[in-house]
This record gives C-alpha cells, structure tokens and sequence, in this order.
C-alpha cells in the first residue's frame, strides 16, 4: 500500500527522474574526452617537406627540392626565396611571378606538388609497443595513430590517455578514455599535424 503511494507521488517521480538525469550527466562526463579544440588542416610547406616544383617546357631542370631548417629553398633562376607557410599553389605563383619579373621567362607555366610531408608529425610515446614520430595522414585519428605504434603494452593505462595540441603559442591537453573508444563508447579523436599522444603507465 505505501508503495503504491510512493510510486502515485508526483514530488517522489520529479526526485527519481532528476536523480536519473544527474546520472546521466555524470556518466557521460566521465566517458567523454575533454574538449580539444578542433584540428586545423594545413597543407603549407614547412622545413624537411620535400616538394617538386616544374617549370613547363624546361625538363633539364632539377625539379625535386626539400625545404631548408630556414624555411627555403633554392629555385632555379631565381635562387634561394623563402617557401615555408606556403601551400603549393601560393608557391606556384610565386615563382611564376619572380620569372616573369626578372626576366626569364614570359608567361611560364609552374607546377608545385609536396612528395612528402616530413615536418606534419604525429608522436605517441609512452606504454606502446613502437614509441615514435608517424608521418600524419588527412582524416587520422587517435585510435589509428595508437595502431601504427603497435598498439598498446600490457602496462598502459588505456583509460587516461593524453592528446597534447598546438594551438597558436601554447598547448592545449586532453585526458581521453581509449577503451571507451574501442568499443565505440565515445567518439575517435580527430589528430591535426604535431599532436603529441602519451600512453601513461597502470599503478599497481
């Protein structure tokens, strides 16, 4: 009878569906990452890309380059100018404008294309089983950079996963439950070039 009357209370459903709710929110704080902000992708050039740049019409030209630790890099005709920040497209008219100024050609027609993108790193280090630097690949994620690693080592701590993030002068930090990922209880986390991805140890 008491039940009854407890379950027909509105005061008793109101108490029951608030403590859900908190629950709820408490659940989802914890199995949730912290919030990054979101990646940036960026295909300028930056020291060690190796990029090939053609001039039309020129084939006995060097066309492989790599950009130098100073941010440039030697075109020919026109020298040593400076390519780091610059997306390929912008370096295309760049050079295309410095022929035409000094000169050399008229109308050339350039073409720039990056080979290989060696400064755009993602590092995971800590409990995995190959600790390093990984060239980063458009659309990686956490759980993909973790499987180029080797995946996890018997000691890591899954569940406190640290994703460290550029973001203009500073950092930003995440501390992000790996295994609720693995089993698609919380989304993959979306990695831009230099994120930094440590691994911590389990405490006994």
């Amino acid at each position: 009878m008491m039940l009854g009357l407890l379950r027909a209370s509105p005061l008793f459903s109101r108490a029951i569906f608030i403590a859900a709710l908190a629950f709820a929110s408490a659940c989802g704080t914890i199995r949730s990452p912290l919030a990054l902000p979101p990646p940036v992708a960026s295909s300028s050039l930056a020291p060690g890309d190796v990029f090939a740049a053609q001039i039309v019409g020129e084939p006995d030209l060097p066309v492989e380059f790599t950009v130098a630790p100073d941010g440039s890099a030697d075109i020919p005709y026109i020298g040593r100018i400076r390519v780091e920040g610059l997306e390929p497209q912008q370096l295309s008219q760049v050079i295309r404008a410095r022929l035409i100024a000094d000169q050399i050609l008229i109308a050339p027609s350039v073409t720039v294309r990056v080979l290989d993108y060696k400064s755009k790193r993602v590092t995971v280090g800590g409990e995995v089983k190959s600790v390093g630097a990984f060239p980063f690949e458009v659309g990686m994620t956490l759980h993909g950079a973790v499987a180029r690693a080797g995946g996890l080592t018997a000691l890591a701590r899954s569940s406190g996963v640290i994703v460290v993030r550029r973001v203009g002068s500073g950092t930003k930090s995440a501390i992000v439950d790996f295994d609720a990922i693995s089993v698609n209880g919380i989304p993959d986390v979306m990695l831009q070039p230099g994120d930094a991805i440590t691994v911590p140890r389990r405490t006994f």
